[in-house]
């Protein structure tokens, strides 16, 4: 059975930090492309930074700067430090696994979210 464990979310102060941990069983971590994604309320999940299973990372302009993703395959662990944190952070933060076979099959799993509220 698949899971991805959130933590780390909470209540921060604007210009606060937080690290959001995302920790996964039932998959081989390693082969994974992870990615975090947050919605705020009345919005559409949107994609915050993701990093391949070789280490490359993408980010969303608006949290360019301020936020890092890493992993630790040896600990089948995804990380989402955030600096620097505003009011528009506040969401939802959800961890994404996804990965495909040599068939094209498509494994893609999720988290059940942690809640970030950033206060002004």
């Amino acid at each position: 059975q698949v899971q991805l464990v959130e933590s780390g979310g909470g209540l921060v102060q604007a210009g606060g930090s937080l690290r959001l941990s995302c920790a996964a069983s039932g998959i081989i971590f390693s082969i994974y492309n992870m990615g975090w994604y947050r919605q705020a309320p009345g919005e559409q999940r949107e994609l915050v930074a993701d990093i391949s299973r070789s280490g490359d990372t993408n980010y969303a302009d608006s949290v360019k700067g301020r936020f890092t993703i890493s992993r630790d395959n040896a600990r089948n662990t995804v990380y989402l430090q955030m600096n620097s944190l505003k009011p528009e952070d506040t969401a939802v933060y959800f961890c994404n696994a996804i990965s495909s076979d040599w068939g094209g099959k498509r494994y893609d799993y999720w988290g059940q979210g942690t809640q970030v509220t950033v206060s002004s």
